[in-house]
């Protein structure tokens, strides 16, 4: 297919790349920016006259519910979800049921998914066997299967022992592990700790149930040299100590989600378990650092984290509902709305869901690495097409996910995704733009 992507006005984070131009593609990459030759004769032509022709966005962090949990979330679904929010490529976690620890079930995930033609899926595998934090999974061969690191999920590594062999085994193949930092015992709470989980009466997570997990990651990164991924940072503490890491020069990358970038513990109201989230909603103050950290490079990306719960297990007491919230719909809107709100700028909004995830996901990416994440000419066409002035509101019947739960309902949205490209292939295009 040769489609032709016209006036709009194009940006590479990864170059600083923006001017208003053509884009040329045929056989699934971008023939040329810039200057399209008089003789290129697309199939499809797109008038991107008022928008933004951005790479595509690279999420990582988003449960695709698939195998086992499929009454929240199918692979149609979410994909589905993936494209209309103008993401390309995403990273699921090992937490699906059975978990992925075999590389059968990992190569079927991926078979499934490319079968589907939407966003490209890029798997974690479990770092220990059914994540019960006793034994290493087989690395090498869930990486031969197509996992671009390990994780253990949302489920602590209580272990330490367990932890420094798996860096150290990692290390040796270059591996990266990806951690979310949560102390397996400070850890257990529903809500934030502070004033008002006291006063709602709400068991509280401390920021040490951060702080202590990510010293005790960052000893043993010194100890073996591992590369370290660390998943959805939400305490102005644990900013600082990962900015004292990377000042050190660890091997350490982190992200953090749209839930903590802009919400706080005041949001969860009156036990509104929309708000139940996991890592939990913190403090003004922390929330503030998030932005910061993010703006300065301290945070390296933004994720949707991206969980799908069905009603049954939302509508519950906050303390006993499932925690989590549907968002890859979301993310591109929640990137442009703290770019704007902040002095961060729609350059870094774009770059943390674009060329730095890529970065952060490096050579794990294999042949897309050089293109993933940029528009480069003879590149990948992965592409995300944006009015950048299309408000609109989240309305969650209106959402393609099956989660239709999110803290945003009813907020008010910057930026609507026109058309999503994969693979020089239209994966989505707006109702209102294929008029």
């Amino acid at each position: 297919m040769k489609i032709l992507i016209k006036n709009g006005r194009v940006i590479d984070p990864a170059s600083g790349f923006d001017e208003t131009c053509n884009v040329a593609i045929a056989a699934g990459r971008i023939v040329s920016l810039k200057n399209t030759s008089a003789d290129f004769a697309p199939n499809k032509t797109i008038d991107a006259a008022g928008c933004i022709v951005a790479p595509g966005l690279i999420d990582l962090s988003a449960r695709l519910r698939e195998p086992g949990h499929e009454h929240e979330g199918m692979l149609e679904s979410e994909l589905a979800a993936a494209v209309a929010g103008g993401v390309t490529s995403l990273v699921c976690p090992p937490d699906t049921d059975p978990v992925l620890d075999e590389p059968g079930l990992v190569e079927m995930l991926k078979f499934r998914a490319e079968k589907l033609h939407q966003s490209r899926v890029f798997p974690l595998g479990a770092l220990t066997r059914a994540l019960k934090g006793e034994t290493l999974t087989e690395m090498v061969e869930l990486t031969e299967s197509g996992c671009v690191g390990f994780s253990q999920a949302e489920v602590p590594l209580a272990n330490t022992q367990v932890m420094m062999r798996a860096l150290q085994y990692a290390s040796t193949f270059g591996y990266t592990v990806w951690l979310r930092p949560q102390e397996m015992y400070l850890g257990s709470g529903v809500a934030a700790s502070g004033a008002l989980a006291t006063r709602l009466g709400l068991s509280g997570v401390s920021v040490a149930a951060e702080t202590v997990a990510l010293h005790t990651i960052f000893e043993l990164v010194r100890a073996t040299g591992a590369r370290v991924h660390l998943c959805r940072i939400s305490s102005a503490a644990g900013v600082t100590l990962v900015a004292r890491a990377k000042a050190e020069g660890l091997a350490v990358t982190c992200d953090v989600s749209i839930n903590s970038l802009h919400l706080t513990d005041v949001d969860i109201g009156y036990f509104d378990s929309r708000m139940r989230l996991d890592p939990p909603l913190r403090q003004q103050r922390d929330r503030d650092a998030i932005r910061q950290g993010l703006a300065d490079g301290t945070i390296d990306a933004l994720v949707s984290d991206h969980t799908p719960v069905d009603e049954d297990a939302k509508t519950l007491p906050f303390a006993e509902a499932e925690p989590g919230a549907t968002g890859l719909e979301l993310l591109l809107g929640l990137a442009c709305k703290w770019g704007s709100d902040s002095e961060a700028g729609l350059l870094r909004a774009l770059a943390v869901l674009t060329s730095e995830p890529a970065r952060v996901l490096g050579n794990a990416l294999g042949t897309l690495q050089a293109s993933a994440g940029r528009l480069v000419k003879g590149g990948v066409a992965d592409i995300c097409v944006f009015d950048p002035a299309g408000e609109w509101t989240v309305e969650p019947a209106a959402l393609r996910s099956q989660g239709k739960h999110t803290p945003f309902s009813g907020h008010q949205m910057p930026a609507r995704v026109r058309w999503t490209i994969v693979g020089g292939q239209l994966a989505y295009e707006a109702p209102e733009a294929s008029h």
